[in-house]
């Protein structure tokens, strides 16, 4: 029994994993002035334990950390996937521009130091690892440093005393780079006068597929469209709005692609924010109308919310499941993620996806047996292609990627990989009829879950070491770690504010993305909400990771 507490075994492990991410998310739930760093007490605990002699075992420990950042970083993926490429296409170039800009001042900076005080430019790539979190740029520039000395004839005890110093400075610098960004999350949101409502009401209409839906009451007034078809009008317009309904002459029906338009016909227009002002042109007259009043004068009409549950379903368009042209109903809105999605035709349905519906209750029955509208099915969780996901990140994130003149190969590692993965599953999944769907509960789980392992684990390494790396003489990296930290997130911010007007959530996700810091992007939902930091954190994240390991395992490459 006195092996359970103070032993190394795997249930001692186990224990000891149990105890330090209890506590910590206990810890997480308290606010000073309605400020928390939530799961990050964990990493901090978990240095305190390991101090004062708690160890857990090696292997356990090693796996706790890589499988917890893969499912962390995997189920990010899924999340973020859909509108990963969309949000790449409207903004992704400028963002994972301001990314390298952040990476190439972190490289600057350390040799900065390096050059000053003459500290080794080895162990600064450990400071530098640690000041901006990256674990997979320490055990990249561990790897290359180990191959580098064993080349050159060095013993073993070298290798290995030089891959310590590596650690040991990573284990310093780390949780400064943790704490040094959060706090200028913090920073940036009050120097910046950040009012949160309003920017995400500025992302929220923004453009894109996953945006805002708005409805319109329009009547028919512009000479161009008379006595033309929807599906005329509607091909014209590169399918930017659903008519769900039309009023003529008092009679409401639901108009298909080969209804003709009229002048003085009142239509219920669907559309997004940015489309707005195109549907007010193409029809000629928003009208004073309220939804009610299409239900009062409507009543054989029904709407009605039904849900994808069928696997068969995934990846189909709308406009080739003949809802409206084969049963009369039409589709005017998709919910997916908890995001509203304007219906339009090519639009590709998921297993998961909550759709609006509007047409006579018979048909809508069809409808709902097309789709399977069984949500009870969806509680299962469809774990085969999280798991096979899982393989393929990490065949991806192993692949050696060879530049000419460097010796050793770079690898996307176990974080990288998984995420890429991730990310073309989620998005290209429904076309090619593989479903990836997973409940909004169960994906937070094993987001919570795996951040929760990482940061255990990373904190139970390092705290062995901490305080005697610092007092030897370390306490230096602390300065350097935080010169590191500090000064290129601080101009990122400010570049990214006030030069490329960035929204405060896509800050938030480039900051944690091109530092590809975990800890910072759970902080920054916990404390300011919404996914948009997740999506901004994985279109820089990717490119930000190669990087990191990239010039990581250069400088290495360049000290000897």
């Amino acid at each position: 029994m006195t092996d359970l507490f103070t032993g190394t075994g795997v249930a001692h492990s186990i224990l000891l994993f149990a105890a330090v991410i209890a506590t910590g998310l206990y810890l997480g739930r308290f606010k000073v002035k309605g400020i928390s760093i939530g799961s990050t007490w964990i990493l901090f605990l978990a240095i305190l334990v390991s101090h004062f002699g708690l160890r857990a075992d090696p292997t356990v420990l090693a796996f706790m950390k890589d499988f917890g950042l893969i499912l962390f970083i995997f189920s990010i993926g899924l999340q973020v996937g859909p509108g990963f490429f969309h949000s790449f296409k409207v903004g992704g170039v400028k963002m994972n521009l301001l990314a390298v800009f952040g990476i190439l001042m972190s490289v600057l900076v350390t040799v900065c130091i390096h050059l000053v005080t003459g500290e080794s430019l080895s162990t600064m790539v450990g400071v530098m690892s640690g000041a901006v979190t990256n674990t997979p740029g320490l055990g990249a520039a561990q790897q290359t440093l180990s191959n580098v000395l064993l080349v050159e004839g060095s013993s073993a005890e070298a290798v290995a005393d030089a891959s310590s110093g590596l650690a040991s400075a990573y284990a310093v610098a780390y949780p400064i780079g943790v704490l040094g960004v959060i706090m200028l999350v913090i920073l940036f949101r009050a120097i910046f006068k950040i009012d949160l409502n309003v920017e995400k009401a500025a992302l929220d209409n923004d453009g894109g597929e996953a945006v805002q839906v708005r409805r319109m009451h329009m009547e028919v007034e512009n000479p161009a469209i008379f006595g033309r078809s929807v599906r005329e009008i509607i091909k014209d317009t590169t399918n930017s709005f659903i008519i769900s309904r039309m009023m003529r002459d008092g009679v409401i029906d639901i108009p298909g692609p080969g209804t003709v338009l009229e002048k003085g016909d009142r239509l219920l227009v669907v559309t997004s924010q940015p489309h707005v002002d195109a549907v007010r042109i193409i029809f000629g007259k928003e009208v004073e109308m309220h939804q009610q009043d299409w239900i009062r004068m409507n009543e054989h009409l029904v709407t009605r919310r039904l849900t994808v549950t069928k696997p068969s379903i995934t990846g189909k368009r709308i406009k080739d499941l003949g809802f409206r042209t084969e049963h009369g109903v039409n589709v005017t809105r998709v919910v997916r993620a908890g995001v509203e999605l304007v219906a339009r035709p090519f639009l590709r349905l998921q297993m998961g996806d909550s759709i609006l519906v509007v047409g006579l209750e018979p048909e809508i029955e069809q409808v709902a047996s097309i789709v399977g509208n069984k949500p009870e099915e969806l509680r299962h969780p469809n774990l085969v292609p999280i798991f096979f996901g899982i393989v393929l990140g990490v065949l991806v994130g192993s692949l050696p990627i060879r530049f000419p003149g460097i010796p050793q190969p770079v690898r996307l590692g176990l974080a990288g990989g998984p995420l890429i993965v991730a990310i073309l599953m989620a998005y290209f999944g429904p076309k090619l009829k593989i479903s990836t769907y997973t409940t909004a509960s169960a994906n937070m789980m094993l987001r919570e879950v795996g951040i929760s392992f990482f940061l255990a684990a990373v904190g139970l390494g390092a705290g062995e070491n901490f305080v005697s790396s610092i007092v030897s003489g370390g306490y230096w990296w602390i300065l350097y770690g935080a010169l590191i930290t500090l000064i290129p997130i601080l101009t990122l911010g400010l570049v990214a504010r006030f030069a490329f007007k960035l929204n405060f959530y896509q800050l938030c996700g480039l900051v944690a993305g091109s530092t590809t810091d975990p800890a910072v992007l759970a902080f920054a939902q916990g404390a300011y909400g919404t996914d948009y930091t997740s999506v901004n954190y994985a279109t820089v994240y990717p490119l930000s990771m190669f990087l990191r390991v990239l010039v990581a395992q250069l400088l290495i490459l360049i000290s000897f």
